[in-house]
């Protein structure tokens, strides 16, 4: 590995400020001698001269990039340089700072770098070349991953389609039916193409922002049944007890568990398949036995979710609405 060479995942460490670019006194210039004029050339022959072309090198910090380059495939928004990794081109922010080594992350704007100020260039290159496999791997991903994520997306609207509990529900609105107080019901049977219809207790001109919080809330009400009844089912299996159960919306933790028995629960679990649910609900449970992430509380997970890991897993599905 390159001894300079340091990569990271943290995507929320602000970048160093750029270093000053090193200025050198441009060679003198050279006087052309006057000719005489030369005859037009014809349209086709001048557009072609003034055609530019795509520069071949990598460019120099604060340099503005040309926009002649037309085969970029990942472009960070505040790319200052380029290079060809693995045959594909990509733009990379970079920035020079007070450091002792080179590091790069790869995140939703793309590839970022940073080094030391008295590194050359070439041997940014070098390092960037030598994980060029991981760098591209990683940048592929989380496009797909983004455009996975853009799809997902609801459009609260009639006929809209989410998951719920790993099948597909699509919203009908329905002010007529005769509800409960839930303000929505299931079809107890999906349609032939395994669609399940939810029926909204709203008028057909609700606006999208009273179909969301509509089917918000019927979900809510979902997950804290389903949770408290997967929660008496598990926690006999473990011998422990929990008091209390409320619902989390945290963006990026889905359960948490303290000592005293309280456990939270996010939600949004409510669009995985129930096998997903039951693991982190048993999760959430193995801590009251124990507190910490060590091999035997992951002992005492695989007691009652033997195949936990793949589950686990799942959890980072991109289908799953950001809400």
């Amino acid at each position: 590995m390159h001894p300079l060479l340091r990569f990271t995942l943290d995507l929320f460490e602000p970048f160093e400020a750029l270093a000053p670019v090193d200025t050198a006194q441009p060679a003198p210039k050279k006087v052309a001698k006057r000719q005489a004029p030369r005859p037009s050339a014809p349209a086709s022959e001048a557009t072609r001269a003034q055609a530019p072309t795509a520069p071949s090198g990598p460019f120099e910090p604060g340099e503005p990039i040309p926009q002649a380059l037309t085969s970029i495939h990942y472009h960070h928004p505040q790319a200052t340089r380029e290079v060809r990794l693995d045959g594909v081109v990509v733009r990379y922010a970079f920035a020079r700072g007070k450091r002792r080594t080179i590091g790069f992350s790869v995140g939703p704007d793309g590839l970022a770098v940073r080094a030391p100020r008295w590194t050359p260039l070439y041997e940014v290159d070098a390092a960037l070349r030598e994980k060029a496999d991981w760098i591209v791997r990683k940048l592929r991903e989380i496009r797909e991953r983004s455009t996975l994520q853009q799809e997902a997306q609801i459009t609260w609207a009639p006929g809209a389609e989410f998951p719920y509990l790993g099948a597909t529900v699509r919203i009908a609105l329905d002010s007529a039916h005769a509800f409960t107080s839930k303000g929505a019901a299931l079809d107890p049977l999906p349609e032939a193409s395994g669609v399940r219809i939810l029926r909204v207790a709203l008028p057909q001109t609700a606006t999208p922002a009273q179909i969301r919080d509509a089917v918000q809330a019927w979900l809510m009400r979902e997950a804290k049944a389903l949770f408290v009844q997967r929660l008496d089912h598990f926690a006999p299996q473990l011998q422990v007890q929990w008091k209390k159960m409320s619902l989390s919306n945290a963006g990026t933790r889905w359960g948490s568990a303290k000592s005293d028995g309280s456990i939270r629960l996010n939600w949004r679990l409510i669009h995985f398949r129930p096998a997903v649910v039951d693991y982190v609900v048993a999760h959430e449970l193995s801590h009251l036995r124990v507190m910490d992430h060590s091999p035997r509380f992951w002992d005492t997970v695989r007691t009652v979710v033997p195949d936990y890991a793949e589950l686990r897993h799942s959890l980072k599905d991109p289908a799953i609405p950001k809400w």
